[in-house]
C-alpha cells in the first residue's frame, strides 16, 4: 500500500486524493442570502445528514486553496443564518455545475443557471422548484476546522421543513429512488447516478443478532467459492438453520443437480455444493443456498461445528 502523508504533499494534491477516494458524495446545493438580500446558490459535495431529532444537515464549504479566500456561501451564513438545501438530480447536474463558477459576491446564480427561485416559507433565502426534494434550514453553527487555502467551515443546519415532489414518492408514501434520480460526485470532474442497475438493495442486520461469520461451519468459512460477501450473508441469521429447511427446498432442481454430480464425482464436492449456495446467494436466496450446505452436509462434506450453548 502506497502512505501518503499530508504533512508531505501539497495540500492541493491531498485534496485530490481525498475527494477521488471518498465517494460517492451526496451534493449540498445551497442558497443563501446576504445581510443585503443578495441571494446566492452554489453547490457542496462536502454534505450528509448527522441527526433526526433535531433533524440536522451539515455541508462544509472549503476556502479557496489558491488564495485562502472564503466562499460567498460561507460569508452569507455568517451574516443571515439561514439556508435551503436543494437535493441534485440528474437533471439538475448541468445547471448545478454552472452554478459552481466562481462568480462575483452579488450575483444571483439562479439567474446564471436559468433555475426558478421557488420563495421559502420558513426561511429568507428561495429554494430550487426544480430541485426533487428542498431542506429550509436555519444555521445554528459555524465550526472552522482551520486556517487559510484549504480549511474546511462546517455550517450545522437545523431542518425547519421540506418540500418533496409527490413525483418521487413510491405507492408507501417514502422517497422513490428510482424516481428521485440522484447524483454523487466522485474525484476530478466525474458524478455517478443513482439509478437503474447502480441501486441494489442488501440484506440489513436482523432484529436479533446475526451469528457472525466467526460462528460458520468451518467448512463453510474456509471456502474456497464463498466470499467474503457470501459468508456475511450466511452469517446474517439468529442461528444456523435446522434440518426443516433441507426437507422445504430437498426437490429444488439446482440442488438436485449438484447433488447428482455429488455422487458421480464426491471429489468435486465441496466446490459443487458451494458453488449451488453462490448462485442462490446472487439471487438474494440465502435460505436455499443454506439448504445446499446443509444437504452436503448430509452427505457427510461438513462437519457439524455450530455455536454450542
Amino acid at each position: 500500500m502506497k502512505i501518503i502523508r499530508p504533512s508531505e504533499v501539497s495540500t492541493q494534491d491531498f485534496y485530490r486524493y481525498m475527494i477521488s477516494a471518498v465517494v460517492p458524495r451526496p451534493i449540498a446545493f445551497v442558497s443563501s442570502m446576504s445581510a443585503e438580500g443578495k441571494v446566492n446558490l452554489s453547490p457542496y459535495s462536502f454534505f450528509n445528514a448527522v441527526s433526526s431529532k433535531p433533524p440536522v444537515l451539515i455541508f462544509a464549504p472549503v476556502n479557496s486553496v489558491r488564495n485562502g479566500n472564503t466562499k460567498n456561501t460561507l460569508d452569507n451564513v455568517r451574516e443571515y443564518p439561514e439556508v435551503t438545501i436543494n437535493i441534485v438530480n440528474h437533471a439538475l447536474v448541468e445547471q448545478m455545475s454552472l452554478t459552481s463558477t466562481a462568480y462575483e459576491k452579488g450575483v444571483n446564480e439562479f439567474t446564471k443557471a436559468g433555475l426558478t427561485e421557488a420563495p421559502s416559507e420558513a426561511v429568507r433565502p428561495p429554494y430550487v422548484a426544480e430541485s426533487p426534494v428542498a431542506f429550509e434550514c436555519k444555521v445554528t453553527q459555524v465550526l472552522p476546522l482551520g486556517e487559510g487555502g484549504g480549511a474546511g467551515n462546517i455550517v450545522i443546519c437545523e431542518v425547519l421543513l421540506v418540500h418533496v415532489n409527490e413525483d418521487i414518492l413510491g405507492e408507501d408514501g417514502a422517497i422513490d429512488p428510482f424516481q428521485l434520480d440522484a447524483v454523487g460526485r466522485m474525484g476530478g470532474s466525474a458524478y455517478c447516478r443513482a439509478s437503474g442497475n447502480a441501486i441494489f438493495e442488501t440484506l440489513r442486520p436482523a432484529r436479533e443478532k446475526g451469528i457472525g461469520v466467526d460462528q460458520l461451519p468451518e467448512a463453510i468459512r474456509t471456502s474456497t467459492v464463498l466470499s467474503g460477501s457470501d459468508l456475511a450473508k450466511l452469517a446474517n441469521v439468529p442461528q444456523i438453520p435446522n434440518g426443516d429447511l433441507v426437507q422445504r427446498y430437498r426437490n429444488e432442481s439446482t440442488i438436485q443437480a449438484a447433488l447428482m454430480r455429488y455422487e458421480q464425482d464426491a471429489s468435486y464436492s465441496p466446490e459443487i455444493m458451494h458453488w449451488a449456495a453462490k448462485n442462490y446467494l446472487a439471487r438474494g436466496e440465502t435460505d436455499k443456498a443454506w439448504a445446499a450446505l446443509l444437504m452436503s452436509n448430509e452427505k457427510g462434506e461438513t462437519e457439524d461445528r455450530s455455536p454450542k450453548n
